[in-house]
C-alpha cells in the first residue's frame, strides 16, 4: 500500500488518483500509525512552506514520514512536499523542514516571473544514475507551479532553466523528490510515478 500523506493541505487527490491510474494501491492516509506501516509513502504539498510544515507537524505525520525514511521505505516528495525534506526555506525562515536532505529552499532568481507556473524542460544531471528518472526522455517537459526551489546539492538529479539552473528533482537512496508535479505532467509524469510504483513493488518482493 502506498500512503499519500493527508495533512489537510491542498488537493492531495490528484497524486492519489495518478498512482491508482497506474494500478497502485494508493490511499490518502491521515493516521500516523497506518502511514508508518505503508510500503511506500508520498508527501505532496502546495502553498506556503511554513503553513505546510506546521500542518504536517500538527497532524503527527511528520513522525511517520521520518520513520518511513529511516526504514528505507520508498518515499516521494512532490512540490512543497519535496521542499519539506530540506532544513528550511527562505519563504519562512522561522519554519523548520524535516531536515532529511541538507540544504535550504531558495527563492527563484530575480528577473523571472514568480511563480513559475508553466511547462518547462528538465535536464538530467551529468553522470546521474537516477531511479526516479529512469526511461524518461532527456530533456523532458514537465509542469511546475512554484516560487521557491531547493538549492543545488550533491542530491540533485535534474535541473530546469529559470533565471538560472534550479533543482527540479533530487534523490538519496529510496528517498526521491520532484519540484515539478509529475501527476500533472502527462505521459512523462506518469512514467516517473510508474518508476516509484515499481520501486515500491521491488521493496516488497
Amino acid at each position: 500500500m502506498i500512503a499519500v500523506l493527508d495533512y489537510g493541505i491542498g488537493n492531495l487527490r490528484s497524486a492519489e488518483k495518478a498512482l491508482q491510474h497506474l494500478g497502485a494501491e494508493a490511499e490518502l492516509i491521515d493516521d500516523p500509525e497506518r502511514a508508518a506501516t505503508a510500503d511506500g509513502v508520498v508527501l505532496p504539498g502546495v502553498g506556503a512552506f511554513g503553513r505546510c510544515a506546521q500542518a504536517l507537524r500538527m497532524s503527527g505525520l511528520d513522525g511517520a514520514a521520518r520513520f518511513a525514511i529511516g526504514r528505507g521505505v520508498p518515499f516521494l516528495g512532490i512540490c512543497v512536499g519535496f521542499q519539506l525534506l530540506y532544513e528550511g526555506s527562505d519563504e519562512d525562515p522561522s519554519a523548520s523542514g524535516l531536515g532529511i536532505l541538507p540544504g535550504t529552499v531558495r527563492r527563484l532568481p530575480d528577473g523571472v516571473k514568480h511563480p513559475q507556473m508553466q511547462w518547462n524542460v528538465v535536464e538530467i544531471a551529468d553522470g546521474c544514475d537516477s531511479g526516479l528518472l529512469g526511461g524518461v526522455p532527456d530533456p523532458a517537459w514537465v509542469y511546475f507551479v512554484h516560487s521557491y526551489a531547493p538549492e543545488r546539492t550533491a542530491d540533485t538529479t535534474s535541473t530546469c532553466e529559470y533565471g538560472g539552473a534550479i533543482t527540479a528533482s533530487a534523490e538519496r537512496g529510496a528517498l526521491w523528490g520532484t519540484q515539478f508535479h509529475p501527476e500533472k505532467s502527462g505521459a512523462v509524469g506518469l512514467g516517473i510515478l510508474a518508476n516509484f510504483v515499481r520501486r515500491v513493488d521491488e521493496a516488497c518482493a
